[in-house]
């Protein structure tokens, strides 16, 4: 068999296509991106044409449905080249990694250009977020926002516009920022803000954050403070009750100081002070009615209209009833009626009276319970001092403890009496300014120091009673009639070491002398030391009477018996 040799056209034409085959592979290259044409599309994968000697097929699970929907024959496409011949002799190609190159190259891009891009917030990592702006990126908790984000869970699915601040593609990092941004932009609105911001302007801002003495305002790029006194002309508990935080509201710029950056703000300023014209509105005596706005612990604050408030003290707000805290007469909310007592403008102060729009109780007590007349009513309740006897709504007397007995030494009121007792008295005094009345019990009888105390115990008298009381400095003894007498520790006859409970108990039975009867203080003094000193010198003086008469009658014996000698003796 005979070899045929090329001719030399035919080593040409090799030559030729091997030099075209060289032009045509040689810029592509595994882990490049080339355009191809799609050559068709079936239901599992889509072959493309890149111009290479065989064709590349990628699967369609690369491929969006709409994608698919809308791909066609001859479209163009770019892909990755991963292999140009695997084991098989296949050309390897992914339309994938074709696009996250294309991504990365978008974000190099971005990122050298200080462009911003949109980023969906997916999920929450430690120290940040993770945010989907092609591929995964980091949102560093410190860049979210100008200020710490509380519930960083509530930013899970919200999209933002992000810069990128780092950026590795070998590694696959990116870093991402929001905070550039809104630093920028508020840099941005402030510069504008300051260069057209004046005293006396007013100004469009959103309440930034409120504090317990005002709201700050965002004016655009730079807070202003509006203080709680520069809210409103009346009166304000806290800012919350006017503001919230993203309230828009319109504000009177009242101070800049351009060295510090710090801008007060006003609101009241807005509109003319309604105290301007309060003093003629308001005279004393002027029935007024408002709403309760506030409560506290002295009194209860009356909004007039608005801008202008009154208070109502505890003590003015009825006759009848001793009022220990307003929420239990008004509630905030009501409208009430009240009487104008005292109004200081420049302080910027109306004193108001409830009580005053009603009559007065205490007008008709002299006319109701005269001088010496004889009451009753119920012990309402008892001090150190006396007993208070409620008489009618709103009226009480007290009786003293210096009125309640004559002839007894009274220490505390309850020795006498009980709360909710039924009580008759005196009316002794009254005193219609200070709303006080003052009624006796032992006037309820006549003063036996008069002359019955006078006329039965004289000085010198013995007296027997029982202990009463018991002091550190004597013993009360209560005698016949009631009337009670002391008997002074020095008037016991105590030896010094002993003390009086050890000696004496209550009820114990004394016998002793009356040393002192003293009408104008009504005191008896007793003396037990006396009383034994004369029972003892009783005692002697019957022993010496007695042995006297014993003397003589031996005397007489002796003589009668020597007479008797002597006569037997002559005898």
């Amino acid at each position: 068999m005979s070899t045929v040799s090329p001719s030399s056209d035919q080593q040409l034409d090799r030559a030729a296509l091997a030099a075209l085959y060289e032009e045509t592979f040689k810029n592509l290259e595994e882990g490049t991106i080339t355009e191809g044409r799609v050559v068709a599309v079936s239901k599992d994968k889509v072959v493309v044409d890149i111009g290479y000697k065989s064709e590349g097929m990628i699967s369609n699970d690369q491929f969006s449905t709409e994608e698919l929907q809308n791909l066609k024959v001859g479209d163009p496409l770019k892909v990755y080249i991963e292999e140009c011949e695997d084991a098989d002799g296949n050309l390897v190609l992914s339309k994938e990694k074709a696009d996250k190159m294309k991504i990365w190259e978008e974000l190099e891009k971005l990122f050298n250009e200080e462009k911003s891009i949109d980023g969906k917030i997916v999920a929450r990592i430690k120290g940040g977020m993770m945010v989907d702006i092609g591929v995964k990126a980091f949102l560093p908790g410190s860049q979210i926002d100008l200020h710490p984000v509380r519930d960083l869970d509530g930013l899970v699915g919200r999209t933002f516009p992000l810069k990128i601040i780092k950026i590795n593609h070998r590694r696959g990092n990116v870093v991402v920022s929001r905070r550039v941004l809104l630093e920028e932009t508020r840099d941005s609105k402030r510069k504008n803000t300051l260069s057209t911001l004046k005293e006396g302007q007013l100004i469009q801002g959103v309440v930034k954050n409120i504090t317990d003495y005002g709201a700050f305002i965002d004016l655009g790029g730079i807070d202003g403070l509006l203080h709680i006194t520069d809210m409103s002309w009346g009166r304000v508990g806290h800012p919350s009750e006017m503001f919230n935080i993203g309230d828009k509201v319109e504000v009177s710029v009242l101070k800049y100081d351009r060295e510090t950056g710090r801008i007060s703000l006003g609101l009241k300023q807005k509109s003319a002070d309604p105290w301007s014209g309060v003093a003629g509105k308001y005279t004393i005596g002027t029935r007024v009615r408002g709403r309760v706005v506030s409560l506290t612990d002295y009194g209860a604050f009356i909004e007039l209209e608005p801008g202008v408030e009154g208070l109502v003290h505890v003590s003015e707000m009825s006759w009848t009833h001793e009022v220990r805290h307003p929420s239990r007469v008004v509630s905030i909310g009501d409208q009430v009626e009240a009487a104008v007592l005292n109004v200081d403008p420049g302080s910027r102060k109306i004193s108001l009276g409830m009580k005053q729009t009603a009559p007065n109780p205490w007008d008709m007590v002299e006319g109701k319970y005269a001088i010496g007349t004889r009451i009753e009513g119920k012990v309402k309740s008892l001090t150190d001092f006396g007993a208070f006897v409620g008489l009618e709504e709103g009226i009480d007397g007290l009786i003293h403890i210096s009125d309640m007995s004559w002839t007894k030494h009274i220490k505390h009121p309850s020795e006498l009496f009980k709360k909710g007792q039924k009580v008759e008295a005196v009316v002794l005094r009254i005193d219609k300014e200070k709303e006080r009345l003052s009624l006796g019990y032992k006037q309820l009888g006549s003063d036996p120091w008069d002359a019955e105390i006078p006329n039965k115990y004289g000085v010198g008298d013995v007296a027997v009673g029982k202990v009463s009381k018991i002091a550190d400095f004597g013993i009360f003894v209560e005698l016949d009639g009631g009337v009670e007498g002391l008997i002074h520790i020095s008037e016991a006859g105590l030896d010094q070491q002993a003390k009086l409970e050890e000696k004496f108990k209550l009820g114990d039975e004394v016998t002793a002398k009356i040393i002192k009867v003293d009408r104008e203080e009504r005191k008896i003094a007793l003396s037990l030391r006396d009383h034994q000193s004369d029972n003892d010198r009783r005692q002697v003086d019957e022993y010496h009477s007695t042995q006297g008469t014993l003397d003589q009658s031996l005397g007489r014996a002796v003589k009668q018996s020597r007479k008797r000698n002597q006569a037997e003796d002559e005898k």
